[in-house]
């Protein structure tokens, strides 16, 4: 009997990436975001809320590679499935802090379009934020934002294959 599967491996991998990786032509790249870790590594915005934030980023994006990445990065801390989970749905979930949710509505403020005549970040969402986070905090909530923003722009230009680490393979 002939196997009618002549695929050895039934689950193939496809090459997703759709560009190489933009470090080997520009090697500056490893430094911007090694800039980009240490400028947010400095512990006044919790890794995990970062974490939902970029997660809810890749999710607004529609990008596989960031909410997989990001998804990881969360279970890896210890983050409930739950708290995961309900990040595309947040508004509404019981699972997140005052500080967290309004991290959350930053960043979807500032990713997503305004309505006609209004500003993107009102000053009450500002004065909202700034309840929660001091002003450290909340230039480094500012940059997290601005980090995922960068990294955005590699992940759905390029495409990378979606990665549990980033000591994975991500680019063909």
């Amino acid at each position: 009997m002939t196997n009618p599967n002549p695929n050895p491996n039934p689950n193939p991998s496809p090459s997703v990436s759709r560009m190489p990786n933009p470090g080997e032509f520009v090697p500056e790249l490893a430094d911007v975001s090694a800039a980009l870790f240490r400028a947010t590594g400095n512990r006044s915005v919790p890794r995990s809320t970062m974490s939902l934030v970029h997660l809810r980023a890749g999710q607004i994006v529609n990008n596989t590679y960031l909410t997989v990445l990001n998804t990881a990065f969360l279970r890896k801390a210890g983050v409930s499935e739950e708290r995961i989970t309900a990040v595309s749905s947040w508004q509404d979930a019981p699972y997140f802090t005052d500080a967290e949710r309004a991290a959350l509505a930053l960043l979807e403020a500032t990713l997503q379009p305004a309505p006609h005549g209004k500003e993107r970040v009102s000053d009450e969402l500002y004065a909202e934020v700034a309840k929660h986070y001091d002003e450290k905090a909340l230039a480094t909530l500012t940059i997290v934002i601005g980090q995922i923003n960068f990294f955005i722009a590699l992940a759905v230009i390029g495409k990378p294959q979606p990665v549990a680490s980033l000591a994975d393979q991500q680019w063909d």
